[in-house]
C-alpha cells in the first residue's frame, strides 16, 4: 500500500516511476501492410499479419512481404517514455537469427521521419521465449516500432513496449555503441539509389555521450566511385542549412559518410588524416567514426567526414568574386587530378593529358572565361612547376601518401589556388581505404625498393612524370623533402605517437566493429583490393601497426635521414677547432653555428658527426 501510494504521488508530481513499475503499453497496431504467405511466397492480408506480433501467442508471428525496411509497431495515442522492451522470435527456422540487428525506434511523427533509436538486438533470441531489455532513452514517443534487419522480412513472434506517459526530454538518448549515432530517415522510405538524385530526408546525429541531439532536414544520395559498387553503400548528406556536426571545425551543408567496406580496420582514413596533421598540412579533413541507421535499418560503421569543398574551415579560398568580370588573377579555384574526371559535369584534359575536375567555382556559376583561366593555370603548372607550385604543401602531401603506402595518391589529387595568387597548393589528402598494405597489387609495400607511386601505384596522365621532376630530379626539392621529413620525425611522426593513435582507435571501435562485421560478414573474404585475409579485427589492426613501424624506417632510408628516437642528442664539441655544419637534408651550411637560424643541424668534426640544436 505504501509503495503504491509513493508511485501515485510520483506520477502526480511528474516524476518517472522506476522501470520495473511501468506498465505494458497498448495501442493501435501499425506497420508494413503486406505480409507474406510462406506457403506460396505471395503477399497476404490474412496470414502472418502484423497483428500477430501483439496477440500474445508465441506460436504466431508477423512476416512482411517486403524483404527489407519492413516494420511493425504501435500508435500509443500519446507520447510515452519507453523504459523496457520485450520480444520473441518468429516460431520458424532460424527465428532467433532473423532478429539479429533488428532496431527498435520511437517517433512523434506517424511517418517516423523524426524517429530515434531505442535499442538494437545483438544476440539471437529463443523461439517461444520472450527476451527483455531495459531502455535508456529519456524522450517520449507516441509511435514505437521494430524495424527488421535487411532481407529478413521483419520476422517477429511477439513485441511488447513498457513505459509511462510523458513528453520526456533529450538529456539521455540511446546510441547503438559508444560512438555517435547517425540516423537518416527519407521521405516515403526511399533508399538512395544513385549519385544524381537527392532524396529528401531528416538527418539525426546523437553525440557519443547521448546528451546532445542534432536533427535537421536535408537530402541524401549515394557518393563515391569504386566504393559505390559495394553492398555497403557510401552516402553524401546535405543539410538545408549549414551545420557544425559533432566537434567538427567547419559549419557546412555537405558531409560524407565513408563506408569502409574494404578497410577492415575501419580506421585507415582517420590514421592518414592524423599523419596529415602531423605534417602540418594547411587543412586536414575532419573525420569521426559513427554508427549509421537508414530508415531504421542498421547499415554499419562509417566515417562521418568533411565534404571536400570551399569553406573557411575546409579549403579556405577567401573568395568572394566569381562573376568573371575582374582580372583573371581574381579567380580562385579547387581542382582535382581525377581519373574519373570525364564523368563529371565540369572538367578538362590538360595539355599533357591529365584529366582534371573543377570543383570550384561551382559548375552552375563558373564562366567560360574562368574555366579557360583555370585550364591555363594548370597547364602552366605542368610546364613550369618551379614558378607555379607551392613546394611545401606538395611535399607534405607526397609524404603522407608515401608514409601510408597509398597506391591512389596520384589517381586523385586535390589542388587549389587563392585569388590574386598564381601559386597552386596541393591538398587536402583524401581516400586511404587501400593504403597501409591493403592493396593486393602492391602488397607488401615495404618490400619495394622505390616510392609506391613509382612501383605499382596508380598514376594518371602526366602525374608520374610531374612528381618525378620534383622528388627525383630536382636537388632543391629533394633537400626540402629531407628537411620537412626531418622536422616531422623530430615531431610526432614517430612510432610511439602513431601506434598510440592506432591503439586508441582500436579501443574506441571495439563495440562498433562487432556490429559492423555482424552486418557485413566479410572478415574472412577478400573484398575490394584486399591483399590478404588476416582473420580477425585484432589481426587486421596489427597488420597496420606492423606496416607503420616498418614504413617509418623504410622512409628514413629512402629519404636519407637518420632518426634518433630520443629526439635531440646533446653531444659537446670543441668550437675552437675547425668544423663543418650541414642541415638535415645534408646541404652544407658553412662552418659557423653562430650565423645560423634556430633549428637542428649536423656538425662534423674530427671524422665524427653530431646532431645539435641551435636555440
Amino acid at each position: 500500500m505504501k509503495n503504491s501510494l509513493l508511485i501515485l504521488m510520483a506520477v502526480l508530481c511528474g516524476i518517472c516511476p522506476a522501470k520495473g513499475k511501468d506498465a505494458k503499453l497498448s495501442g493501435t497496431v501499425i506497420g508494413s501492410a503486406r505480409s507474406v504467405d510462406y506457403a506460396n511466397e505471395q503477399p497476404s492480408t490474412t496470414v502472418n499479419i502484423r497483428d500477430c506480433a501483439f496477440d500474445g501467442d508465441l506460436n504466431t508471428y508477423f512476416a512482411a512481404y517486403d524483404r527489407s525496411f519492413a516494420w511493425v509497431g504501435l500508435d500509443l495515442g500519446k507520447p510515452h517514455v519507453i523504459t523496457r522492451i520485450g520480444w520473441a522470435p518468429a516460431n520458424r527456422n532460424r527465428g532467433g537469427e532473423r532478429m539479429l540487428l533488428g532496431v527498435m525506434e520511437g517517433a512523434n511523427s506517424p511517418d517516423f521521419m523524426d524517429a530515434l533509436p531505442l535499442y538494437i538486438i545483438t544476440e539471437a533470441g529463443t523461439v517461444k521465449k520472450m527476451s527483455y531489455v531495459d531502455v535508456s532513452c529519456s524522450k517520449g514517443f507516441r509511435y514505437v516500432r521494430y524495424v527488421g534487419p535487411s532481407d529478413m522480412r521483419c520476422n517477429i513472434g511477439e513485441l511488447e513496449f513498457y513505459g509511462h506517459e510523458g513528453e520526456g526530454d533529450e538529456t539521455n538518448l540511446y546510441r547503438l555503441t559508444n560512438l555517435p549515432t547517425v540516423s537518416i530517415h527519407t521521405e516515403n522510405n526511399v533508399e538512395p539509389y544513385d549519385k544524381e538524385h537527392n532524396i529528401n530526408a531528416l538527418i539525426t546525429i546523437i553525440n557519443e555521450k547521448g546528451d546532445e541531439l542534432q536533427q535537421d532536414s536535408g537530402v541524401v544520395r549515394l557518393r563515391g566511385n569504386s566504393s559505390i559498387q559495394f553492398p555497403k553503400k557510401p552516402y553524401r548528406i546535405k543539410f538545408n542549412k549549414k551545420q557544425r556536426v559533432l566537434d567538427s571545425p567547419a559549419k557546412a551543408r555537405k558531409w560524407t559518410l565513408i563506408n569502409n567496406y574494404g578497410d577492415k580496420t575501419l580506421m585507415r582514413n582517420l590514421l592518414a588524416f592524423e599523419m596529415s596533421r602531423c605534417l602540418d598540412m594547411p587543412y586536414t579533413p575532419y573525420g569521426q567514426s559513427v554508427d549509421v541507421l537508414l530508415n531504421g535499418e542498421y547499415k554499419g560503421n562509417y566515417q562521418l567526414c568533411d565534404h571536400i569543398d570551399v569553406n573557411k574551415n575546409r579549403v579556405n579560398l577567401n573568395d568572394t568574386i566569381q562573376d568573371g568580370s575582374e582580372d583573371q588573377q581574381s579567380t580562385a579555384f579547387l581542382i582535382e587530378a581525377d581519373a574519373r574526371a570525364s564523368t563529371e559535369d565540369c572538367w578538362f584534359m590538360s595539355d599533357k593529358n591529365t584529366p582534371m575536375t573543377i570543383h570550384y567555382p561551382d559548375e552552375d556559376k563558373i564562366t567560360p572565361q574562368q574555366k579557360a583561366y583555370i585550364e591555363g593555370c594548370y597547364n602552366s603548372l605542368e610546364e613550369d612547376w618551379i614558378s607555379n607550385l607551392d613546394l611545401n604543401t606538395f611535399i607534405s602531401h607526397f609524404l603522407v601518401g608515401e608514409l601510408s603506402g597509398n597506391t591512389d595518391t596520384y589517381w586523385s589529387t586535390y589542388m587549389y589556388k587563392q585569388r590574386m595568387d598564381k601559386t597552386i597548393y596541393i591538398g587536402p589528402v583524401w581516400d586511404f581505404d587501400i593504403a597501409f598494405d591493403n592493396d593486393r597489387r602492391t602488397f607488401p609495400v615495404n618490400n619495394k625498393a622505390d616510392f609506391i607511386y613509382r612501383s605499382g601505384g596508380s598514376t594518371i596522365g602526366y602525374m608520374r612524370t610531374f612528381v618525378d621532376n620534383i622528388v627525383i630530379r630536382h636537388a632543391g626539392a629533394k633537400a626540402k623533402m629531407q628537411e620537412l621529413w626531418g622536422k616531422a620525425r623530430e615531431g610526432s611522426v614517430n612510432e610511439a605517437h602513431l601506434v598510440d593513435y592506432i591503439n586508441q582507435q582500436e579501443e574506441g571501435l571495439q563495440e562498433s566493429q562487432k556490429l559492423n562485421f555482424m552486418r557485413w560478414p566479410v572478415m574472412n573474404e577478400l573484398v575490394h583490393e584486399n591483399a590478404k585475409i588476416w582473420g580477425s579485427y585484432a589481426a587486421e589492426v596489427q597488420n597496420v601497426r606492423r606496416f607503420v613501424s616498418e614504413r617509418l624506417l623504410w622512409m628514413d632510408k629512402r629519404i636519407g635521414y637518420t632518426y634518433n628516437p630520443s629526439g635531440i642528442t646533446e653531444m659537446p664539441f670543441d668550437s675552437a677547432q675547425p668544423y663543418q655544419v650541414f642541415d638535415l637534408s645534408g646541404q652544407s651550411r658553412g662552418n659557423d653555428l653562430q650565423c645560423l637560424p634556430q633549428g637542428m643541424y649536423i656538425v662534423r668534426q674530427n671524422g665524427c658527426s653530431r646532431k645539435i640544436q641551435v636555440k
